[in-house]
């Protein structure tokens, strides 16, 4: 008896591996996104975690701002410099600094991507950050409030491998609890970093994200890192009306996804430009009291107020990750 022998002829081969090569094609571009943002998120939080320790390390050894003798000229080109180099790098390793001038050879990009996905020039000045921090209307008669000077950017780099801007606020304040402020009295340091310096892809949420420092005493330390888009109008958190809870709205966009408090939001008004935020009050999850005419506060983008409000009102509500 003869005996046959089965195979798969080279047309077969071919058109299996084009097959799989297609697939590939298709898959693998979603597979290192994912790789690449779960070691982003990873980094993120290792980088909040020291720089939080070492802020709050910061006011044993001498705290940080300019002198008292030195000129506004001097401050403006200087402050940031000095809270790197005569407060930061006491307890941080610190590898490098950079002016407003050359933050490029710190690694920080001359341009990044916005939540979204505007393309920006990267701010060197406080007021390049945001405006309102030296023209945000004073009109209420809550804040004895100097307007703040125009200071420039510094840079560094970390041990870590992570590119660091900084923006100092001579004037910032410290956590008075009033019914009325403004955020921008609040902030002491502001910082833009990015995890991979100028390798791309120069994206916030990806590779770019804020840390801010609030309040020159008994400082807070947030790095808020929002979703891209607004989740919804709705009353205040843990109010259901409706079914409208903002805290549950969040909850429901993933495991990982909660309100942000009310320094979250203010980093991000802060960080309004950076982040692609829109204009407009957004819900916290920092309530002051319970029950229908209960209170909890908001957050102004545009011009940084922040005031406590019914929680029956509605306002926007931008959800972040952990």
């Amino acid at each position: 008896m003869s005996k046959t022998k089965k195979g798969f002829t080279l047309a077969e081969v071919l058109i299996t591996l084009t097959i799989i090569g297609i697939v590939a094609a298709i898959t693998l571009p979603s597979l290192l996104v994912n790789v690449n943002e779960k070691a982003w998120n990873a980094q993120k939080k290792a980088l909040y975690a020291r720089m939080s320790q070492a802020i709050g390390e910061m006011e044993s050894v001498g705290g940080y701002g300019s002198s008292n003798d030195e000129t506004d000229e001097q401050i403006k080109d200087g402050a940031a410099e000095s809270f790197i180099i005569d407060g930061l790098s006491k307890v941080y390793r610190i590898q490098n600094v950079c002016n407003s001038n050359n933050l490029t050879a710190c690694g920080i990009p001359s341009s990044i991507i916005t939540l979204n996905k505007n393309v920006i020039n990267f701010p060197t000045t406080l007021n390049e950050l945001n405006s309102y921090f030296t023209k945000y209307p004073n009109d209420r008669g809550e804040e004895d409030y100097t307007l703040t000077l125009d200071t420039k950017a510094a840079g560094f780099e970390t041990v870590n491998g992570e590119s660091i801007a900084v923006f100092y606020n001579p004037s910032c304040g410290s956590n008075v609890t009033n019914t009325w402020s403004y955020v921008q009295t609040k902030v002491c340091a502001n910082m833009i970093y990015d995890l991979n310096g100028l390798k791309g892809p120069n994206e916030v949420g990806k590779d770019v994200g804020v840390i801010t420092v609030f309040f020159r005493t008994n400082s807070v330390v947030v790095a808020p890192n929002p979703l891209p888009s607004n989740a919804s109008t709705s009353t205040a958190p843990s109010y259901s009306e409706n079914g409208k809870d903002a805290a549950t709205i969040c909850a429901q966009q993933g495991d990982d996804v909660r309100l942000p408090d009310i320094d979250e939001l203010g980093s991000m008004s802060i960080n309004y430009n950076v982040l692609g935020m829109q204009s407009g009050y957004y819900w916290s999850g920092s309530v002051i009291s319970s029950g229908k005419d209960g209170l909890a506060w908001r957050q102004g983008m545009s011009v940084g107020s922040r005031n406590r409000i019914k929680r029956t009102e509605s306002n926007y509500i931008r959800c972040v990750k952990r």
